[in-house]
């Protein structure tokens, strides 16, 4: 360790002697700087009727590129019509949207950069009939998700003014007891298909899902024709309750 300076200093005050040491500070240890957090990558998109237009919009965007990227990327995601033609900039800072943006305009190829244009086609959903059942069905998504466990409460409470015992404490039953064997009894069985299939329908439904045609088998036909606006809630829980007992 190098030597500390020190200097003694000694004075009088009205006939009292002082001493005072004036010492050097230690040294301070040199800290590293913390590494910097890379910019995470974000998914700027735009869409245009035509491409002409999609290319038209890239340019008004670079030209006016001046807001922070995670709310710009957020303003074109939920702000703005998803159209035909559709391009993306993967950017983590604003030179590198700047340069996809001038790529999408010109309409020059980047890596950072992709066009396209929606599927064609159609969405339907299959519901699952008898033997789909397990312990335990829809615990997981309960939990995770507030659109599924408001809707399959709504099932349930449907359910159960039907049914001997309630519905989610056969489903999530523990394994081996005589209360999660009543989901292999068909009235249970499908009460409970039909209940998670519903809410499942109702998931999706929160997320913009909608589909173009519906079908099932089984009890799944009885979900699919509630999905489908055939009959309410009440009424599809009391036909499901009378279609599972009547088969047991």
């Amino acid at each position: 360790d190098r030597p500390r300076r020190a200097a003694v200093s000694s004075f009088g005050i009205s006939g009292t002697n002082a001493h005072a040491i004036i010492e050097e500070a230690p040294a301070e240890e040199a800290v590293a700087a913390p590494e910097r957090t890379p910019a995470p990558l974000l998914p700027l998109v735009l869409s245009g009727a035509t491409p002409e237009a999609l290319a038209a919009q890239a340019a008004r965007l670079r030209d006016a590129a001046d807001r922070p990227l995670p709310d710009l990327a957020r303003s074109l995601a939920t702000g703005r019509a998803a159209l035909t033609h559709r391009g993306a900039v993967v950017a983590r800072d604003r030179d590198g949207l700047l340069a996809g943006l001038t790529a999408l305009a010109e309409g020059s190829a980047a890596d950072t950069v992709v066009r396209g244009r929606p599927a064609e086609g159609r969405t339907a959903f299959l519901f699952t009939g008898q033997g789909a059942q397990r312990p335990g069905m829809g615990r997981g998504l309960y939990a995770a998700h507030p659109a599924f466990r408001r809707a399959l409460d709504d099932v349930c409470q449907a359910l159960d003014a039907h049914l001997d015992h309630p519905l989610r404490d056969v489903m999530w039953a523990e394994p081996g007891t005589e209360q999660a064997a009543l989901l292999d009894r068909t009235l249970y069985t499908q009460s409970a298909l039909f209940a998670v299939g519903t809410a499942l329908f109702r998931l999706l439904e929160a997320y913009g899902v909608r589909p173009d045609w519906l079908a099932g088998h089984s009890v799944g036909e009885l979900t699919a024709a509630h999905a489908a606006g055939v009959w309410d809630l009440a009424d599809a829980a009391r036909l499901v309750a009378a279609r599972g007992r009547l088969m047991q």
